[in-house]
């Protein structure tokens, strides 16, 4: 996803010159060609990402197209008051890049692991939330993201995720893709566990249930139309997410259902409540948070029958 976000935004940097990158020291070997090739546009703002958003909202505010660069932690929570004031507050057009959705960063603990990021984003008005599944909706998500004014925010994971999609398809920010039809039940699911998600379907078909798999890459503004289409034509709907399962997809998908009286079966799937208490790479910790395909289509399995 970090080659797909950062070839894609060298295209667009290449075609308008108001797009600038700023870095919070990170991204060594993967922006090195920006860096060279737009050195005028490109800014390491070092460890100090409060700062960052703030030069950002100036230098969006001066006509230019900033896009801010970091590890998901950092660019969203160390500096959540610059975000909120600068950015939100005043509709400023900076879009935030996190890298690290999750658990992705395992070995390097709590401290580098995104659990909070899409719920306390989510709840900032005038910002847009995206979480791109796979590197195809990464490379659509930044074209479309430059259309758009005003905050948007782009969650990232940390590479090698596998293409999750057969072909491009028609992406437009708001509105979730089908990947698979079903009318057993629905797999909503969103960011860098969508081919888990995708694969968990697979099994739960050689058990004879025949499962939607939705990848809901944008969390706000929500789909609801695929939603309620959902819960319309199948019996039950499981959200999938490598975030808490509170205040994320699940959160935003159950905030649907609930208003519109539904009597569907509904259930998350998601990073529990606690800190990870274990040491592991990005593998291991899926394992143990149950996050494996196996894990997920066991869970729905269960709570279906």
């Amino acid at each position: 996803m970090r080659t797909a976000f950062i070839n894609t935004l060298h295209a667009l940097a290449e075609q308008d010159k108001r797009v600038m990158l700023l870095s919070g020291d990170i991204g060594f070997s993967v922006l090195e060609k920006f860096q060279k090739e737009f050195s005028d546009r490109f800014l390491n703002m070092g460890i100090s990402e409060a700062n960052m958003i703030g030069v950002a909202a100036g230098l969006a505010l001066c006509g230019m197209k900033p896009y801010v660069y970091s590890i998901i932690p950092f660019v969203t929570m160390r500096c959540f008051e610059q975000i909120r004031n600068d950015l939100c507050y005043q509709n400023v057009d900076v879009k935030i890049v996190g890298t690290g959705g999750g658990l992705s960063y395992g070995n390097l603990g709590p401290t580098h692991h995104a659990r909070e990021d899409i719920a306390i984003m989510r709840a900032l008005p005038n910002i847009i939330v995206t979480c791109p599944g796979d590197p195809i909706e990464t490379e659509l998500i930044v074209r479309e993201s430059l259309k758009l004014n005003g905050p948007l925010y782009i969650r990232l994971g940390r590479g090698s995720e596998p293409i999750a999609h057969k072909e491009k398809p028609k992406l437009r920010i708001g509105k979730g893709i089908a990947l698979k039809e079903g009318d057993d039940i629905a797999i909503v699911a969103t960011g860098n566990i969508l081919n888990n998600a995708l694969t968990a379907a697979g099994l739960l078909a050689e058990k004879g249930i025949n499962a939607r798999v939705i990848s809901m890459h944008t969390i706000k503004p929500l789909d609801k139309e695929i939603v309620l289409a959902a819960a319309n034509e199948t019996k039950a709907i499981f959200t999938v997410e490598e975030h808490s399962i509170i205040g994320g997809l699940g959160s935003a998908v159950s905030e649907v259902l609930a208003e519109s009286d539904s009597k569907i079966l509904f259930k998350r799937i998601g990073l529990k409540d606690a800190f990870e208490k274990t040491v592991g790479n990005h593998e291991y910790l899926r394992k143990m948070n149950n996050l494996l395909p196996e894990d997920i289509a066991e869970f729905i399995f269960k709570n279906y029958k």
